[in-house]
């Protein structure tokens, strides 16, 4: 192998590095964050490919034809997104938290900026999800997804896509961000339960009580404080499970 040979291959596996690693921090929570300017995420990509490079098991070969050259390419960022939105699904779960915390407590109606979410979001929902970006990079959580970057070239080997398995693992995703969304919220939801019936058993007692009025300062009281006290275990909550899933990439 001549070095113009060598030089052309180590240039096309960059890319082929660049990829996956960047159609994964693309979507990845913390990295791929829309509020980030464009240059300054792409350059950040670019360089951090530079530096796994030598890292990943991919060779410095040119494949024989331009289509086997495309394929490729296309394969390696199919496998880079799937895993970029796979967390970004993760990442909904405070999005859906957000909502149901909201609508329990009374401040569903107040809107605040879609930070890392598929569209629009409450506040509550904004500052879970700022909470949960935040705890990622403060419990030192985004080592532990480059590392996964690294690692998912020992489940996905260069070049080779396994569409049934992507497909079923992102419905598994969805469904476990769900449940993660769900069990965030449950406090919530024994709140909500316990002043609607206490609210209901005072009309009954007190016919002449105006209840909404009453009920609705009373929620959004007992949420906000509610709120306060549970959001460090509910955001150390979606670490846990976040990191659990990146743990999936190493065998």
């Amino acid at each position: 192998m001549g070095l113009e040979e060598y030089s052309a291959g180590l240039i096309f596996g960059y890319f082929v590095v660049v990829a996956r690693i960047g159609g994964a921090l693309m979507f990845m929570p913390g990295f791929g964050e829309t509020q980030i300017p464009l240059r300054a995420r792409l350059i950040f990509a670019l360089v951090l490919c530079a530096a796994l490079y030598p890292a990943t098991p991919v060779r410095p070969d040119l494949p024989e034809t331009p289509v086997a050259m495309v394929l490729l390419l296309g394969l390696e960022l199919t496998i880079g997104v799937w895993i970029g939105l796979c967390a970004r699904v993760l990442l909904a779960a405070m999005d859906f938290a957000g909502y149901q915390v909201g609508q329990v407590s009374g401040l569903a109606n107040a809107f605040g900026p879609a930070l890392g979410a598929f569209e629009g979001a409450t506040l509550v929902a904004t500052l879970l999800i700022l909470g949960a970006v935040a705890g990622i990079f403060a419990s030192d959580a985004h080592h532990l997804i480059l590392r996964a970057l690294l690692d998912s070239y020992n489940v996905f080997p260069v070049g080779l896509v396994m569409a049934g398995d992507l497909a079923e693992q992102m419905v598994r995703a969805g469904g476990h961000s769900l449940y993660i969304g769900m069990s965030i919220a449950a406090p919530f939801f024994v709140m909500g339960v316990i002043l609607n019936l206490g609210m209901g058993l005072a009309n009954r007692m007190m016919p002449q009580l105006p209840v909404f009025f009453v009920a609705a300062s009373i929620l959004i009281a007992a949420g906000l404080l509610v709120l306060s006290v549970a959001t460090p275990a509910m955001i150390d909550h979606f670490l846990g499970q976040f990191t659990d899933w990146l743990g999936l990439m190493r065998f």
